[in-house]
Formats: structure tokens, C-alpha cells, sequence
């Protein structure tokens, strides 16, 4: 057999028939759902008189309009937000499909939720109608959003219509600096390849830095994979991913547990299996990022200065840089440190993990929020919160005056309530600082959860490596 890369052995393995040359009817191990994009596919069913071919592999969660003011009930008061929440819970109970609803203490964002519960593993199909599932290839697995008329085949008959992509290979040397991140990381790739540079691939990371990386930084890789414009992401499964796996699945026991073991060894790309693109990178030349646009490639080293529209490379691109500067009100060739925060957002399916909020609380520990700040930190889970709580972090979040929240994906795209004011400028850990992203008007800069906090405790954006160090 010619030597195939991880992506396709993927593909393969979940093929029921080839269509043509370029599609495969694939199926898919594990579909997630929420309550925005589901409640069309669900009447695409009952229009044409189809059940959920398989309940089993679906679980669904209330994530993106769910509230997360603290308090012992979680009421959706909006009428629109509490419809979308009702009929996936009406459908769901229809259908026999689990739910993660606004009362479940582990209620949380579906790409937090999912691996906690022991359900994506190496080698699975993992889809959901959310572009953030590229998250799972950080397992072994390929996921991948949908869009609501796939979600409906997808429930109809546990398959999909899939295009199959070509491979590129992205091999990061060397090892992220002291104090810096995954989320460091993924921004400087993309500021390097750009918003399409990954289009119509699946990318596979390997090297040194990735192996070096948590099970958790992975997750926050493969997330933003998709902001390079990458169809889906993977790293091949290592011991570290599979103890990950196998503390989180107690099901998997005897020959069933050796049998996946087996399976789980063969998910790696043959020697000579053919990339597309190859790209290499050396992590330690990464400094901590920050975005000055409006687009996730719009990124820049923490030290740098806000490049000028004349420098990019094409007019399409200085168009961009023009109209981003326009809107985030900065001025090219000006330095990012220094310009003053309102809001600080710690959270999101990219940056609301326990790795990330123990990051954010090392930084705020005997420090306290710069007047005029809000800050928030809302976790990823029901689970990550009560974990965070047992571990002294909230305690360290309140200490320093940032408000500790219930989980869901809040400000990340301002669905719930949690949204800027226009004019806003917020330092955050989500994925994306579109214009109106947080909030009409309000203009948002990504970067690390140690980076949002340092922001918080300066009143501007600010190097975390120059705080002063504590006394004691």
C-alpha cells in the first residue's frame, strides 16, 4: 500500500463508499451539537418523516446563549436564546439524545465538555456545526464544523458528503520560551501563513515543540487551526494524548481497552507519506502575541510595532490594514504596548481550560485589576469550575477583582448577554477579533490567558515577561 498520510488513514478508515475522485460519503463516530445551529436540521427531519439514525453518537449542549451570571439557577431571559434552548431541548427529548442543559452542573462549551467526558478519541470522526471542532485533532482525532444541512444528514443517516482535502504538514522545532503558550504559538503561525494560508487542507503538526506541549496547549492549537483557514487539524496520538484518553474512559477495558491500544499505534503518518505544503517553524524564535487588527493573522510580537498597510504584501492586504486601523483606532508604527483595556475576557473552547486559568491566576496572584477595568474569567465547564474552586484559583481571580462566572462560551461571541459597548477595547483569550465580534463596535486583541492577565493588572496592553516581580 502507498505510504498515507494521518488525515488519510482517517479518511479510509471511515469511508462507506467513494463518490468520486473528490468526495466520500464518511462516517462519523461522534456528532455534537448546539443550540444555534440544530434547530433547522431537526425540522429538516420531521419535514421529511426521518428519525436520528443513532442517537447514541450524538450529545448536545446549550453553550452559546446560555448566561454566565453567577447564581444557583442559570435562566435564559431573552425570548429568542430561550426558543433556541427549548426546542433543542424538546428535540432531544424526541430523539433520544443526551443534553447538556442550562441546569447540568456539567454543563459547558461543547469543545471542553466532549473530551472531559471520555468521548473523542484517537481515530474518531468527530463533527459539529461549529468551525471550532478542529480542536479534537488534538487527540488523533479529525473533526471538523458543519454547516446546519450538513448537521441534518449527519443525523439522518450518521454519514457525510465530504470533500477530501489535501495535506499540509506544519513541523515546529526547538521549544516555546519560558512564560509563553500554545495560544503565543498559534497566533505567530498565522501571522506567518495568514487567515487562508491552511485553505482546503488539513494540517498535521509535528516536531519537538508539539511534542514538548500539554494535552491542553494541543487543544488550543488545533482550535485556531481553523483561523489559518485550515479544514481541519491533527497531532498524531502519543502516550501522553492516550493516558489522557484512557483516565477519562472507564469503559475501555480488557481486549476492548488492548484493541484500541493496537489500533491508536498505527495513527501516524507513514515515512513517506506526501504533504501538499510543508511548512517549518522554530517555537523558540516566538515572542508573546498580541492582534492589532481585526482578523486573527492581523497579529504581532508583543515588542513589535504596528506594521504599516504599504507593507503587506498585496493590495487586498493593505485594504485590510487600513480599514483594521480604522476600526481598532491605532496608528501604524506605534508600539501595542501601552494602549489602554476597558475589559479583559479569560475564557472560550480556546482558553477556558484548567491549564489556562492556572496560567492567568499565576500571574494575578497578589496583584489586584488596574482601576477602571472590568474583568472576567469565565471557565470552560462545569467541571473546569469546580476545579479551578477546588484549587484556590477563583480565589485568586476574586482576590484580584475579576468577576468568576458560570461556564459557556460568553463573551467569545457576545450571543448571552455577556457583550462590549462600542468603543470597548478588550484584552482577550478568544479566537477571533472580527469587527463586532465582542459587540457592535467594540474592538477586541487576542492573546494568552497570562497576557490578558498582565493587561488587566497594567490597565493596557503589557508584556507579562516585564512585570515586576512580587516581594516575598
Amino acid at each position: 500500500m502507498n505510504p498515507r498520510t494521518l488525515y488519510r488513514k482517517l479518511v479510509d478508515a471511515h469511508t462507506v463508499e467513494a463518490i468520486d475522485d473528490d468526495h466520500v460519503l464518511l462516517y462519523c463516530d461522534l456528532h455534537l451539537m448546539n443550540e444555534y445551529t440544530s434547530p433547522q436540521a431537526f425540522a429538516g427531519l420531521q419535514a421529511r418523516g426521518r428519525e436520528v439514525a443513532a442517537p447514541g453518537r450524538n450529545l448536545a449542549v446549550v453553550s452559546h446563549v446560555i448566561p454566565t451570571d453567577p447564581g444557583p439557577r442559570r435562566v435564559i431571559r431573552a425570548f429568542a436564546p430561550a426558543l433556541q434552548a427549548s426546542t433543542l431541548r424538546h428535540n432531544c427529548e424526541r430523539h433520544g439524545i443526551a443534553l447538556l442543559d442550562t441546569q447540568d452542573a456539567w454543563q459547558g462549551i461543547e469543545h471542553v465538555v466532549a473530551p472531559e467526558f471520555g468521548m473523542v478519541r484517537p481515530g474518531m470522526v468527530v463533527l459539529c456545526g461549529d468551525s471550532h471542532t478542529t480542536t479534537y485533532g488534538a487527540l488523533g482525532a479529525l473533526g471538523f464544523g458543519i454547516g446546519t444541512s450538513e448537521v441534518e444528514h449527519v443525523l439522518a443517516t450518521q454519514t457525510l458528503v465530504h470533500r477530501v482535502a489535501r495535506d499540509m504538514r506544519i513541523r515546529i522545532t526547538g521549544r516555546l520560551a519560558p512564560g509563553l503558550t500554545a495560544k503565543d504559538l498559534v497566533l505567530a503561525l498565522i501571522g506567518r501563513i495568514g487567515a487562508q494560508g491552511a485553505r482546503g487542507h488539513v494540517v498535521e503538526f509535528c516536531g519537538e515543540a508539539i511534542d514538548a506541549l500539554s494535552v491542553e496547549a494541543r487543544f488550543t492549537l488545533c482550535n485556531m487551526a481553523v483561523e489559518a483557514g485550515a479544514r481541519s487539524a491533527l497531532i498524531a496520538p502519543d502516550a501522553l494524548a492516550i493516558d489522557y484518553v484512557l483516565q477519562r474512559a472507564p469503559d475501555l477495558t480488557g481486549p476492548w481497552r488492548e484493541r484500541a491500544l493496537a489500533h491508536w499505534a498505527t495513527l501516524a503518518s507513514d515515512a513517506q507519506a506526501p504533504f501538499a505544503v510543508a511548512h517549518q517553524f522554530d517555537a523558540s524564535e516566538v515572542a508573546p502575541q498580541v492582534t492589532w487588527g481585526t482578523s486573527p493573522d492581523q497579529v504581532m510580537a508583543i515588542d513589535a510595532r504596528i506594521p504599516q498597510p504599504e507593507a503587506q504584501p498585496d493590495e487586498p492586504g493593505r485594504r485590510s490594514a487600513v480599514q483594521a486601523l480604522r476600526y481598532t483606532g491605532l496608528a501604524a508604527g506605534a508600539p501595542i504596548v501601552g494602549t489602554p483595556i476597558q475589559q479583559v475576557f479569560i475564557g472560550s473552547c480556546t482558553n477556558g481550560r484548567i491549564e489556562d486559568l492556572r496560567a492567568a491566576a499565576a500571574v494575578l496572584r497578589g496583584r489586584r485589576v488596574a482601576a477602571g477595568v472590568r474583568a472576567m474569567v469565565v471557565p470552560g465547564s462545569g467541571a473546569v469550575k469546580a476545579q479551578a474552586e477546588a484549587e484556590g484559583l477563583a480565589a485568586v481571580f476574586q482576590a484580584a477583582g475579576f468577576e468568576w462566572r458560570q461556564p459557556g462560551c460568553s463573551m467569545c461571541l457576545a450571543m448571552n448577554g455577556d457583550l462590549l459597548a462600542a468603543g470597548t477595547r478588550c484584552a482577550s483569550t478568544t479566537n477571533r477579533n472580527f469587527e463586532g465580534r465582542q459587540g457592535r463596535g467594540a474592538i477586541t486583541h487576542l492573546m494568552s490567558p497570562p497576557m490578558a492577565a498582565a493587561a488587566a493588572v497594567a490597565g493596557c496592553i503589557a508584556d507579562v515577561r516585564t512585570l515586576e516581580p512580587l516581594d516575598g
